[in-house]
């Protein structure tokens, strides 16, 4: 990173061992340049954003300061200084990047430059990331890409997201890549693909269908899950599917049916 003739310095100031160590491991692995600050008495006007912790941000009210465990990931925080640094308020277009799947891939691509990639723990967490997005990276104009594989996810995504009254598109995922994608490895560098590939636009609300085969499966990772003790409904697989059940949560319910009618 640079300013002018300046190298950018992303600067650290933490009593925090730990916190010290993991912010070190990710700028080291992203080769970004960073100064330990025993002070923040006199601080080089090359250090333009400090990174410290919660409890230490009362320090100083003068300087770019970041809380990194305030964040999802330390490198989320260090996306953010890179943003502070660049002196990016407003962005004139932002694209955000939705890979579907069990656990999907999401990433925001602002003005050209990727600006964050990350991967949630379950569809329905993909609103909540987007809704962030939202706070942290103003723009003009947004536009949600979302790829079109793993329908009924698909859907359940896009359902969840059109409150948000934002534009959303299908990309075709095969546009992507030179090379398919194996489902193994689809993750957040697959959504920042996503997100810059064109796509179809959605109208409404998409249907929330499941197929025999996604209910059989389903099915059979209840008997999994369960040891071999508990095999779902067919419509109970289909409130999972839909995203209106857990699956653990449809097993503990099947539990207490199988032990009423054993009473």
């Amino acid at each position: 990173m640079k300013e002018g003739n300046n190298v950018i310095i992303i600067g650290i100031y933490t009593n925090d061992f730990r916190l010290y160590h993991d912010i070190i491991t990710a700028l080291k692995k992203r080769k970004i340049p960073y100064v330990s600050l025993n002070s923040l008495k006199h601080v080089p006007q090359r250090i333009k954003v400090i990174l410290t912790s919660h409890r230490e941000l009362h320090v100083t009210n003068s300087l770019k300061i970041i809380a990194a465990d305030g964040y999802d990931t330390i490198d989320h925080a260090i996306d953010r200084a890179i943003q502070m640094i660049i002196g990016k308020d407003l962005y004139t277009k932002v694209y955000i990047g939705i890979d579907p799947g069990e656990k999907p891939g999401v990433a925001i691509v602002g003005d050209d430059i990727l600006l964050h990639k990350t991967q949630v723990q379950s569809p329905e967490k993909v609103l909540t990331r987007v809704k962030k997005y939202l706070t942290e990276y103003p723009a003009l104009e947004y536009l949600i890409r979302i790829g079109h594989g793993s329908i009924l996810t698909r859907n359940r995504i896009i359902n969840s997201l059109i409150p948000l009254k934002l534009p959303i598109e299908i990309v075709d995922e095969s546009k992507t890549s030179s090379q398919p994608i194996k489902r193994t490895q689809r993750d957040s560098k697959a959504a920042a693909a996503i997100a810059l590939v064109k796509g179809g636009k959605v109208q409404r609300k998409l249907p929330l269908e499941p197929t025999r085969g996604e209910i059989r499966n389903i099915q059979e990772k209840s008997r999994i899950l369960s040891e071999g003790r508990i095999t779902i409904s067919k419509q109970s697989a289909i409130q999972v599917l839909q995203g209106s059940l857990s699956l653990t949560d449809s097993i503990k319910q099947e539990i207490k049916k199988n032990r009423k009618k054993k009473t």
